[in-house]
């Protein structure tokens, strides 16, 4: 009678075992655990969640966390973190709600369409509004404080913190600053600025000799010179000296543009 042999099997070797997500017809099936199949939550709403971002990072934003958004609109932070994720769209109310915190139209944040916002960047509806003046004003004033008593603007712009609290609008005319700036588009310009800080590349408001006029021009700063320079390729004059008697008024600080 032959004898058996009996395999031996060490005490310290476990079997594993691995779990493969099986691809079939080169799609992932679900993955199951405990027998349900896990729910994978798909981004239907991507294009809304990149607008909805791109407002909150911007500059002035009055809504700039996940935690803000929630406060803002009244939902849980879980729903508000599947808006920034584009899980999930709000209704039209809060649409609505947050079309004006952005101060934007809400067919642009709802659809991509409409009115996007005029500015360089959104700001808040929440401050002081901006008088547009003329340019004969801004070659004799150097800030809206300046202007006489009883003076009554035709037309404000939207509040812009880099305008400080005695900045001003201007309308833009001619061709020289095309074209970045077209004629018929505002312009924030800050009068509280030092001129050592400013540098060659920095757009600017000066006022003539005389005080009666001003001009918006792009700065250039040498070693000894300042010049003034226009944008418009075009444009014949290249640069212009700045004469004695003229003087730096203000700093460009914005766009708005209507549409």
């Amino acid at each position: 009678m032959h004898s058996i042999k009996l395999l031996k099997v060490e005490d310290n070797i476990l079997p594993k075992i691995e779990l493969v997500q099986l691809k079939i017809r080169g799609k992932l099936l679900p993955v199951v655990e405990n027998g349900k199949k896990s729910k994978v939550q798909s981004a239907k709403y991507l294009e809304f969640a990149s607008r909805l971002k791109s407002l909150m990072e911007q500059d002035g934003s009055p809504i700039k966390t996940v935690n803000q958004l929630k406060d803002a609109i009244e939902v849980t932070y879980e729903m508000a973190r599947r808006y920034t994720l584009g899980i999930a769209k709000p209704r039209e109310e809060k649409m609505q709600t947050l079309a004006e915190k952005f101060n934007v139209d809400i067919s642009y944040l709802d659809h991509g369409t409409g009115i996007e916002p005029n500015v360089s960047a959104p700001f808040p509806v929440a401050g002081r509004l901006v008088p547009v003046i003329s340019w004969v004003q801004a070659g004799s004033w150097t800030t809206v404080e300046a202007v006489p008593a009883g003076t009554e603007f035709e037309e404000w712009l939207p509040p812009n913190p880099k305008c400080g609290k005695h900045g001003y609008g201007l309308e833009v005319s001619g061709e020289s600053m095309l074209p970045d700036f077209r004629p018929g588009d505002k312009i924030y310009v800050n009068p509280d600025f030092q001129v050592s800080d400013l540098k060659t590349g920095d757009l600017v408001i000066v006022s003539s000799e005389s005080g009666k006029a001003a001009t918006f021009k792009k700065l250039i700063v040498e070693t000894d010179n300042m010049y003034l320079q226009p944008l418009n390729p075009e444009w014949s004059e290249k640069a212009i000296a700045l004469e004695d008697g003229c003087k730096l008024v203000g700093k460009v600080v914005g766009l708005y543009r209507d549409v």
